[in-house]
């Protein structure tokens, strides 16, 4: 096999708040490992305020970590230099939730995305810029006319378009997309996600797709990781995870996905889970899912799970109920 185009290990980033006696330190990501090939898509799932898109931002360095290796094409991307990391960053990209957020309301469309090609030098002159920014806003849909109108004239899923365009400008061959259909009308999650396929298709890009259910990465992704409470607790393959899941957190989220056909939507067991997430400044000894976990055993307090192979080598969990791998916790 060759080697992946990202791999994440051991990632963690951990934040202070508070002061004095009051300081505390918020683990929002505590220990992730992701791999992820070229022109693939891995799915990143789980409740708000798992970590997954500080997760997504730590590998961009948009956020430092503050433990962790993340190595992409062979770079270590954490030992990158300011000069370098923006080098660098013609490779990867972002396209962010918000599509009213993330464009800047006083720049006219055109210009956000000629950001990126005047900050890389990627344009000779005034025409030549002009040319690869309508050429951007055209295969997103868009007609480069467009380019001179300003955010607030555009609808959301025109916005998040244009967001898609900038992410383009540079080239790149790494896209994290952070929950891009979160904030749009459903009738428009479909044309954005047929968008994202055909330029994946078309220019070969590896996407890091990250979303809050899995209904939303159901076509669109090649292996999908479940997160919760800032780490990793399965991994597989699409149809491997939807087929058999084996995590009690990821049977749950997908016993939250509706079925079109009202007969089996009433005969379908559906998992509720008790409780709130606990806080990541004080997660629970142990497995951090037992305090919500329907299936929780006396081990599940005194044993944190480490990912291990349950059906097959492509196929993890984090789950004592496949046996006792793990961290012995002391009380």
């Amino acid at each position: 096999m060759s080697a992946p185009l990202l791999q994440v290990e051991d990632l963690s980033v951990h934040f202070t708040v508070g002061r004095g006696r009051a300081k505390q330190t918020v683990r929002a990501v505590d220990g992730v490992d992701l791999t992820l090939g070229a022109g693939e898509t891995l799915g990143l799932v789980g409740e708000s305020g798992c970590g997954k898109t500080t997760t997504g931002l730590a590998i961009l360095r948009l956020v430092e970590p503050t433990a962790g290796r993340v190595t992409f094409d062979g770079t270590d991307v954490r030992g990158l230099s300011t000069r370098d990391l923006r080098r660098w960053r013609r490779r990867a990209a972002m396209i962010f939730q918000d599509p009213y957020a993330s464009l800047d309301p006083r720049l006219p469309v055109g210009e956000s995305i000629g950001e990126a090609l005047d900050i890389h030098d990627l344009h000779q002159g005034t025409q030549a810029r002009r040319a690869r920014i309508g050429e951007l806003l055209e295969r997103c849909g868009l007609h480069p006319r467009v380019a001179g109108r300003y955010p607030h004239e555009f609808s959301g899923g025109q916005r998040q378009r244009i967001g898609i365009a900038r992410a383009l400008a540079c080239e790149p061959d790494f896209i994290v997309c952070d929950e891009p259909i979160a904030a749009l009308d459903v009738s428009i999650q479909a044309q954005v996600m047929n968008l994202l396929g055909e330029l994946q298709s078309d220019l070969g890009l590896a996407y890091l797709f990250i979303a809050h259910d899995l209904a939303a990465v159901q076509h669109i992704c090649d292996r999908i990781a479940v997160m919760y409470l800032g780490r990793v607790v399965e991994e597989a393959e699409r149809l491997e995870l939807y087929r058999s899941a084996q995590h009690p957190y990821t049977r749950a989220l997908l016993s939250a996905i509706p079925i079109p056909d009202p007969v089996r939507e009433r005969k379908r067991e559906r998992i509720r889970l008790v409780g709130d997430v606990p806080s990541p400044i004080d997660p629970p000894s142990g497995c951090r899912f037992r305090t919500r976990c329907p299936e929780v055993f006396d081990a599940c307090e005194r044993i944190d799970p480490a990912l291990q192979a349950v059906a097959g080598p492509d196929h993890t969990a984090a789950c004592l109920l496949h046996g006792e791998v793990g961290t012995e916790v002391a009380h």
